[in-house]
């Protein structure tokens, strides 16, 4: 009854899936509680809270004494909660812990492992106070000896275990004497599982407390009475190797090697299978320490190692596990390579690996075949040496060793191809290309396809490594030959690609054209729709070998005339290839294939019936539609860009354009004044030259000519007044004043000679003289100003032309923007448009609204004129009943009248009451 109470309740508060798996912890079945626990991963994934709650502490209870089954089921489930990290770690990792170690020294081994493990999962989430507090010390007190087997081992584990998650101070202090004593403990199981967790345990202390601390333990322990204890110390020798310098493998490493060496493989196979598989690892670490003898002792012993088992002297051991050590022998085979030098691969080596090639056991073989691209590529020059193994593996019958062999072939050919010497090679051409034709073979007869695409896919390969002519001979055939008559679809696309691959890396230009004519007369033009679908899979693959010029040239129209075919899947093939025959394209080279392309298309789109291919090819329509929409789109932004461009360069042409005339401007208008200016100076200069000499010749006449001195001086004073007059002169007539001041000097100068007297001839002279140097100088430097001027000119011819020039980019400039407007003009209108259609819609739906109105009235027009009808009747009735009363007042006064009442006249008042009296009935 309490527990229908609390189901109730848990009912009326928690949701209906727990409040249901409750139910079935509680009183169902131990099936049903076993798959419950097994769901809780699930549950704690929707709702951890409410899980950990109230599902978690109903498992507990479960828990405690259950069966083996619901145990197993719990330890799974947490083990998935902890590894998953569903959880966080902090909040309820606590609480898991608490279960495990409840369940842990379960009597069951089975499950006391299965809790084991996730404890130990349960470990790395953990913090290391609560590692400390609730896992170590319980393991302080388990470890020992009056504890159970199964305890101590589980110590054993979670030391090795807890080891990493503290440092080498603690573990030194509080973990390595724990860990002694359970390696001199008295079972057997406990030192060896002890032994195998010294190594994670001696990462953890550090180089130096491994020497002293656990290097001796390991020692002692290798000396075991037990076998599975002495390999579990050999073992972590040989893996803590490295964290030994070279005295310790000297003197403990290298001992131990040889006295495991020379065990009987018949007294410890064991240990012997541990060292054929470790064999590798201890000759490259040991190689700088061993000496010559030690060395041969090794290589001697790998061997033995690579023939145990297989029949000596009539004596032959278990058969599994000398196989096993064989296959060891494999997988060791390149590290002895290194290990004995490729120079005496020969003496030392090959008769093992050759055995190993050949043994009797699948396994072995196959392990040979897995490591051999290594040995190989460790031989160099010497790789001729195992030619012999190579073919005999590429001829083996069991099927798996070519499989190993397939992972590496090409590593392995291109080794064998191009590292051997050429005369061996040439001679054993034909051999290698046999064995792989009859491997090709071998597998193709085979149900394995998977296997069958793994070598084509190797023999692709072929094409760089092999002539031309080899493979247009041998190889390109078969392969052809697959490609048309295999039936697994994988196994054809990897022969197209195979084929293509021959094709393109074929330099004869006849073998290639011969080819080519054969897949499209087989292939593309055969007989058998499956031969024009596997064209299609062969161009699919073309496109990814060759380039886009030579698929369109040799592969492109042959594809685009199946369009043609009168088979539905060869078109729905063709159409779903057509975006990638689209993207091979190039424009404006391939612009006849592109519209043979659009031709096929919209053949296609107008003729084709079968849906499946209308549909893809309607797919492919639309997105060509978009593409040619997204060009369209692209066009008009790099238009916009250009224009914009092009708008900025006429503003800025038209700024530069005016500061250039403003530039011009100023130049001409300053040249302008320096003329000016230098006239004005030089004037200057010849007039204060001529007053100076003017002056002078006033002293002298002055002194020697007294008798004219009011003609000198009236002309003396009228010269410097007519100079003044012509410096004082400017513009475009400059030139002409010039020459009228040199005329005039000169009228001056012969009027004074022919005034003066004749005493002064040489004064005349030489002013003279002076006055026509002067003019000569004024007439240069007009010449000059002349140039200047036409100059000028050239620039404003310049200027005119530029101004032109921004005039006609102006018009184009308004060319465009009136292109611009009338593009809008058109989108307003369209606009338009569009906005009377709508108000048509609005008006046409209006008027639909109307209708239904007038629809309406026109029902109760109906029904009113239904009524008016029955009014009308009701009328007539009233009418007539009027009638017969009136009818029925003029009776009884002619009866009054008369006094006689016949019995016609009673007749007929009675007719006439009865004929009221169904008229009223009517009425009514």
């Amino acid at each position: 009854m309490s527990v229908v109470q609390s189901l109730r309740v848990s009912f009326e508060v928690f949701s209906p899936e727990i409040c249901l798996l409750l139910y079935l912890l509680s009183v169902g079945q131990e099936v049903q509680r076993a798959s419950v626990i097994s769901n809780l991963p699930s549950l704690v994934r929707q709702n951890p809270a409410e899980t950990f709650r109230r599902v978690v502490p109903k498992v507990r209870e479960v828990l405690n004494g259950a069966g083996a089954e619901i145990q197993l089921a719990a330890a799974g489930s947490f083990l998935t909660i902890l590894q998953d990290d569903i959880i966080l770690i902090h909040t309820h990792t606590y609480s898991i812990l608490k279960t495990v170690l409840l369940h842990l020294n379960h009597r069951d081994t089975v499950v006391s492992n299965a809790w084991l493990e996730t404890l130990l999962s349960a470990i790395n989430a953990l913090p290391k106070e609560t590692i400390k507090q609730e896992v170590l010390n319980p393991l302080l007190y388990q470890s020992q000896l009056s504890h159970s087997l199964q305890a101590r081992l589980a110590s054993c584990r979670i030391l090795g275990k807890v080891a990493c998650k503290f440092d080498s101070q603690i573990v030194k202090k509080e973990l390595l004497p724990l860990v002694r004593s359970l390696c001199q403990d008295v079972e057997f199981e406990v030192r060896s599982c002890m032994c195998r967790q010294l190594e994670s345990i001696a990462r953890a202390t550090g180089v130096d407390d491994t020497r002293t601390e656990l290097l001796p333990e390991l020692v002692e322990l290798a000396d075991d009475e037990e076998s599975s204890v002495r390999l579990a110390a050999f073992d972590t020798i040989i893996n803590l190797m490295e964290m030994m310098d070279g005295d310790d493998r000297l003197h403990v490493v290298v001992p131990l090697v040889m006295s495991v060496c020379e065990v009987s493989s018949q007294a410890d196979e064991a240990l012997l299978a541990s060292l054929s598989f470790q064999f590798g690892k201890l000759c490259s670490g040991l190689a700088g320490s061993l000496s010559d003898e030690q060395k041969s002792r090794l290589l001697q012993k790998f061997k033995v190692l690579c023939v145990s088992g297989l029949q000596t002297e009539g004596n032959q051991t278990d058969g599994t596990e000398s196989a096993l050590i064989r296959c060891n022998c494999c997988y060791n085979l390149p590290a002895m390579v290194v290990f004995s030098e490729s120079t005496h691969f020969l003496a030392e080596i090959y008769p093992s690996f050759s055995s190993l090639c050949c043994d009797p056991e699948v396994s072995v073989r196959r392990s040979a075949a897995a490591s051999f691209h290594q040995v190989v590529k460790l031989l160099g020059s010497n790789v001729h040496l195992v030619h012999k193994e190579f073919l005999a593996l590429l001829q083996d019958d069991a099927l798996e060793v070519l499989d190993a062999l397939m992972n590496h072939l090409e590593d392995t050919l291109e080794a064998v191809l191009s590292r051997g010497e050429n005369l061996t090679l040439d001679n054993k051409f034909p051999e290698l290309l046999s064995a792989l034709l009859l491997a090709e073979q071998k597998v193709g007869c085979s149900l394995r396809w998977r296997l069958h695409e793994k070598l084509l896919q190797r023999y692709s390969c072929l094409a760089r490594l092999l002539p031309g002519e080899l493979l247009h001979q041998s190889f390109s055939p078969r392969i052809f030959i697959i490609l048309t008559t295999n039936k697994v679809l994988p196994v054809q696309k990897e022969a197209a690609r195979t084929f293509c691959t021959f094709l393109r890396y074929n330099r004869k230009q006849e073998q290639r054209q011969e080819m080519m004519e054969r897949l499209i007369q087989d292939l593309a033009q055969g007989r058998s729709y499956w031969n024009r679908l596997r064209f299609l899979d062969v161009c699919e693959t073309a496109t990814e070998v060759f380039s886009r010029k030579y698929f369109n040239k040799h592969f492109l129209i042959p594809a685009l005339e199946l369009v043609h075919d009168p088979v539905a899947n060869v078109r729905y093939k063709l159409c779903q290839l057509l975006p990638r025959l689209r993207s091979s394209l190039r424009l404006p080279a391939d612009k006849q294939l592109l519209q043979q392309l659009d031709f096929c298309v919209q053949k296609l789109l107008c003729r084709e019936k079968d849906k499946d291919v209308v549909a893809t090819i309607r797919k492919f329509h639309k997105r060509q539609e978009r593409d040619l929409l997204d060009q369209k789109k692209e066009k008009e932004e790099t238009l916009l860009l250009e224009m914009e461009q092009l708008e900025r360069q006429q503003t800025e042409g038209k700024l530069n354009s005016e500061k250039h005339t403003e530039r011009k401007r100023r130049d001409s208008k300053t040249s302008l004044s320096a003329t000016k200016s230098m006239s004005v100076s030089s004037s200057g200069a010849t007039l204060s030259s001529s007053g100076k000499e003017m002056r002078k010749a006033k002293l002298s006449r002055s002194r020697s000519l007294s008798s004219q001195p009011t003609t000198s001086k009236s002309t003396n004073s009228d010269r410097p007044l007519k100079l003044k007059e012509l410096s004082g002169t400017s513009g475009p007539g400059k030139s002409s004043m010039i020459s009228s001041k040199d005329d005039s000097l000169r009228t001056a100068h012969f009027t004074m000679a022919t005034q003066s007297t004749p005493s002064m001839p040489v004064l005349i002279r030489s002013n003279t003289t002076s006055l026509l140097d002067r003019a000569s100088t004024l007439d240069h430097r007009s010449s000059t100003m002349e140039h200047k001027t036409s100059t000028l000119d050239q620039r404003d011819h310049r200027t005119i032309t530029l101004d032109h020039r921004t005039s006609n980019m102006d018009h184009r400039n308004n060319m465009m923007e009136q292109r611009t407007g009338t593009m809008d003009h058109r989108t307003s209108t369209l606009d338009h448009r569009t906005s009377t259609l709508d108000q048509r819609d609005h008006r046409t739906s209006t008027l639909d609204q109307r209708d239904l109105r007038t629809s309406t009235l026109d029902q109760r027009d109906l029904r009113t004129n239904t009524l008016d009808h029955r009014d009308h009747r009701t009328s007539t009735l009233d009418q007539r009943d009027h009638r017969t009363s009136t009818l029925d007042q003029r009776s009884k006064t002619m009866d009054r009248g008369c006094g006689v009442k016949d019995n016609p006249s009673r007749k007929l008042s009675i007719n006439r009451k009865s004929n009221s009296f169904s008229v009223q009935s009517g009425r009514d």
